[in-house]
């Protein structure tokens, strides 16, 4: 419930609402676990009836204490919540509600990867929705049960989120534990996630009588809801496809789901016509990406570079693209937050508004960037127990740990590195945790924790566990440079130099995804070799990245940082009113609605 004391807004059109009076000249309901209050009976009518996008993603990343999340798929449908909310879109998200999380990490001092389930209890958070549905799997019904999280925006927009739960009673023990593991288990294991997820999703808004205007499936997990869409339409394959929009999220062809039809046949017990799934899904295998873009109107990447990509992988398909985006309030720090409220009034509710940066001050912007910095050390040293420098450049990196990803590629020459701390002093802080099946995922972790051995005190280094939204927010938001070295083309966009950018951070990064857009050599940042379409082979590539991580570190940013601080700052307001203002969820929204859902 909105606080009392302050003036509320209808959900539905923004009008503010003084609570004082709601009872005597507004439309008041209970609804989920909050009160609504309503400007008037059509609004009261449409936030209980109208149309609503259903956006379906195996993780969604709403809170940091709620740890259905891996990664940036995860942190991206949690920003697409948030800002959908402040801008009253009426979305309802779908995931699992994965019980045991993803995975909590401890990495030993030899740097091995330790895994144990991230358990939480939805009970403590979130509301028990009172009706459930079923699905057939090997021959026994399945029942799920849905828990409400309500994500309510300072506009009055909410959008709902359902997590979908199979730990009901009446269930045999192994499915109680489908919805437990986040990317958990054999393909047998994913496929009755997906099936829960999909097609169980399909039916449990049909159950609680959400109206739906269309369905958004954020990567191929959810596609097989493609298939009850089917049913309820009488196979009438273009009603489904005007109803359906389909987001791919990577390049990386193993990320595409798969399996085989006798498995598919075997586990999902009720009838479906086997020549219409091969029709849409591939003839040789199940093949979910291919099944949710068949079946969709509208198909897009993440960015321009992944749209040109994809154009290759998808023949037949006309791609769009529209670049993902952070939500800009969620991911700003407290000092910058405070900093845009003085000079940016407005901001957090319009983003695109930081394209005014250039007006603050330097020495404000400064001062801002150093209290974050010093809010990231101190979390550091709570973490570690490692005293990081003020002075010092200060470089991070953090992202899920694989092996496209490149942890380790900045410690290809030690002796360049220590070279590079002679002249300014340098620092490094890495976190990111690896699939549990994930090998090179986990040996990047253990080759970073060699070189910081090997470097010791030359080069302060720091590799910070359990990575989590807590920590990607003091990290992007206190480190001086954000380093991202993924191996072209398959960095589809990545976000987390965005989040960097709303607080200042410069971002220094191999020509890939986003940052194909976002890059200006020298105002916004640095790039780091040649563009991801250049037709050279992977040892120049890998060359030219290497020269630049050195010879720009050495002779570009290291001098800047410690002798030309006007320059520094001048690319910091850069950062956020060149690249902030426009890498926005918000605007990324915007784009959705008006070329996706209004089709």
């Amino acid at each position: 419930m909105c606080p009392m004391s302050t003036i509320i807004r209808c959900p539905i059109c923004g009008t503010p609402i003084h609570p004082d009076k709601m009872e005597y000249d507004h439309v008041c309901i209970e609804y989920g676990n909050r009160r609504f209050c309503f400007c008037s009976e059509s609004c009261r009518k449409s936030f209980l009836e109208g149309p609503r996008i259903a956006y379906f993603s195996m993780e969604i990343a709403v809170a940091n204490e709620i740890p259905t999340y891996s990664g940036g798929l995860g942190i991206l449908a949690g920003d697409v919540v948030r800002s959908s909310a402040d801008l009253r879109l009426r979305l309802i998200a779908l995931t699992l509600v994965s019980r045991k999380g993803y995975l909590k990490q401890r990495i030993t001092s030899k740097g091995e990867q330790l895994e144990y389930p991230d358990e939480w209890n939805p009970e403590k958070s979130l509301t028990l929705m009172p009706k459930n549905v079923k699905v057939r799997i090997e021959g026994r019904d399945v029942i799920i049960q849905a828990w409400l999280y309500e994500h309510q925006s300072f506009t009055g927009g909410l959008v709902p989120v359902l997590f979908l739960d199979t730990d009901v009673e009446g269930n045999v023990t192994e499915d109680r534990r489908i919805t437990d593991y986040l990317y958990g288990g054999d393909d047998e294991y994913r496929l009755k996630q997906e099936i829960i997820l999909g097609i169980g999703g399909i039916r449990i808004l049909k159950e609680l009588f959400f109206n739906v205007r269309k369905y958004h499936m954020n990567e191929g997990h959810s596609s097989l809801l493609t298939l009850q869409l089917l049913r309820d339409n009488d196979m009438d394959n273009e009603r489904v496809r005007n109803l359906c929009v389909f987001t791919t999220h990577t390049p990386a062809e193993a990320a595409f789901d798969k399996f085989s039809y006798s498995t598919f046949q075997r586990i999902y017990s009720e009838d479906f016509p086997l020549d219409i799934l091969k029709k849409y899904a591939s003839a040789d295998a199940l093949d979910m990406t291919e099944l949710g873009s068949n079946l969709s109107k509208y198909l897009n990447g993440v960015s321009e570079a992944h749209r040109e990509y994809s154009m290759d992988h998808f023949p037949g398909h006309y791609i769009r693209a529209i670049t993902n985006g952070v939500h800009s309030y969620t991911w700003t720090s407290t000092p910058f937050r405070e900093l845009f409220d003085r000079y940016i009034p407005g901001w957090a509710n319009e983003p695109i508004m930081l394209g005014r940066a250039s007006q603050i001050p330097n020495n404000e912007i400064w001062d801002a960037h150093n209290k974050a910095k010093m809010s990231l050390f101190e979390f550091v040293k709570n973490k570690t127990y490692f005293e990081m420098d003020m002075k010092a450049l200060t470089i991070g990196f953090a992202r899920r740990s694989t092996a496209y990803k490149r942890g380790s590629l900045i410690f290809n020459s030690l002796e360049r590195l220590r070279r590079i701390d002679s002249i300014g002093k340098l620092q490094l802080i890495f976190a990111g945790k690896a699939h549990t099946k994930d090998e090179d995922g986990k040996r990047i972790i253990k080759e970073i924790h060699q070189y910081m051995a090997e470097l010791g005190d030359d080069v302060k280094t720091v590799y910070l566990e359990n990575y989590d939204m807590d920590t990607a927010a003091k990290l992007t938001s206190g480190v001086d440079i954000w380093l991202n070295t993924p191996l072209p083309p398959f960095e589809a966009s990545g976000t987390s130099g965005m989040k960097a950018a709303h607080n200042g951070v410069i971002n220094f990064s191999v020509l890939d995804g986003w940052w194909v857009e976002g890059c200006i050599e020298g105002v916004t940042g640095w790039a780091i070799g040649a563009p991801s379409n250049m037709p050279i082979t992977p040892a120049e590539r890998r060359k030219r990245e290497l020269e630049d991580i050195y010879n720009k570190l050495e002779y570009l940013i290291i001098p800047m940082f410690y002798y030309k601080r006007d320059d520094w700052i001048n690319i910091m307001k850069n950062s956020i009113g060149k690249v902030a203002y426009y890498f926005q969820a918000q605007w990324m929204m915007r784009r959705y609605i008006t070329e996706a859902y209004l089709l």
